[in-house]
């Protein structure tokens, strides 16, 4: 008896999907989901097949955001290299809308203007003998700090940003099993445990938007596709482009 291979994403880098939903509030799976990161995650991953191995999220290409403010439903974006079957939603999940972004991707060219908009996993982490935390804890960064971690990274995407506009989002909060080596970080152990099972971690996040001119097009093609930073599972990473003005 012979066993299935798992689906394999394409590979060319002209395809990828971006799914917006507009999220039914008053569903208690939506409330719920948007109580926990990791939960909002796995329902996230009920768009794309199952069965893809280790690391399904990468090996799907998916990325995720949450965009919400004052006005309106809140509007997940997800992004997947994978054609996304948004049918496996609970019914009355959300009001969704699938678009194909090969002529975004192929579009791309130096001297271009765009406007972007980022959610950033923007820390730096401890190192041995810091004084700042624990070995590896994750320091948050605000501020000219956070705006430099972002320079850093769009410039490595081949992005040369004109202006930037910066502010902390809300910890994104994820419940995890505990007595699996994850630790919560001290700001999170007033928390305590959920069920006596669970315990809740925050991943930090900084909302970044602005203008920049497209400087390196396939370097940008790859970090929209593969995400910029860390905390990919959580919510972070997911580079979104607009069309933007000339103009200086």
């Amino acid at each position: 008896m012979t066993t299935a291979a798992p689906p394999t994403p394409p590979t060319s880098t002209g395809s990828a999907w971006l799914t917006r939903l507009r999220l039914n509030t008053a569903s208690r799976t939506v409330q719920r989901d948007l109580g926990n990161a990791a939960a909002l995650h796995r329902r996230v991953m009920t768009l794309v097949p199952d069965g893809l191995g280790d690391s399904p999220r990468s090996r799907a290409g998916v990325l995720f955001r949450l965009d919400a403010d004052s006005v309106g439903a809140p509007v997940l974006l997800v992004q997947s290299r994978i054609a996304p079957d948004t049918s496996r939603l609970p019914q009355g999940y959300a009001d969704a809308r699938t678009k194909d972004m090969s002529a975004l991707l192929a579009a791309l060219r130096p001297g271009l203007a765009v406007r972007y908009r980022l959610l950033g996993n923007a820390v730096r982490r401890c190192g041995r003998n810091s004084t700042a935390g624990r070995w590896k804890q994750a320091i948050p960064l605000r501020g000219e700090e956070a705006d430099r971690w972002w320079a850093e990274r769009a410039a490595a995407a081949g992005l040369a940003l004109r202006t930037v506009f910066s502010e902390p989002s809300e910890p994104l909060t994820a419940w995890h099993p505990a007595g699996r080596g994850i630790t919560p970080p001290a700001a999170a152990k007033s928390s305590g445990k959920r069920n006596e099972d669970q315990v809740l971690v925050p991943h930090e996040a900084t909302r970044f938007e602005g203008t920049a001119t497209v400087r390196d097009a396939e370097a940008l093609r790859q970090a929209l596709l593969n995400g910029i930073g860390r905390s990919k599972s959580y919510g972070c990473g997911l580079l979104s482009l607009a069309p933007g003005s000339q103009d200086r």
